[in-house]
């Protein structure tokens, strides 16, 4: 017998938001828990597919320089 209930992957969809839930700006009003923008964070639910992935590519940057330096 089949359930209607979907199973999911426990892994997050790639546009799923970054929030770590850990939320504190730096002096450039970057979060220090996803590496978003101020910004990037007030528009995310309305951005596109397309620019969330963008945005989170920007994160992964600025998650990079972060731990070089």
């Amino acid at each position: 017998m089949h359930s209607s209930i979907e199973h999911r992957s426990p892994q997050k969809a790639a546009t799923d938001s970054p929030c770590q839930r850990n939320c504190c700006l730096n002096e450039q009003d970057i979060c220090m828990g996803c590496y978003r923008t101020l910004q990037e964070i007030l528009d995310w639910h309305g951005s596109s597919t397309a620019e969330k992935e963008a945005i989170l590519a920007l994160c992964q940057e600025r998650r990079q320089q972060q731990l070089h330096r």
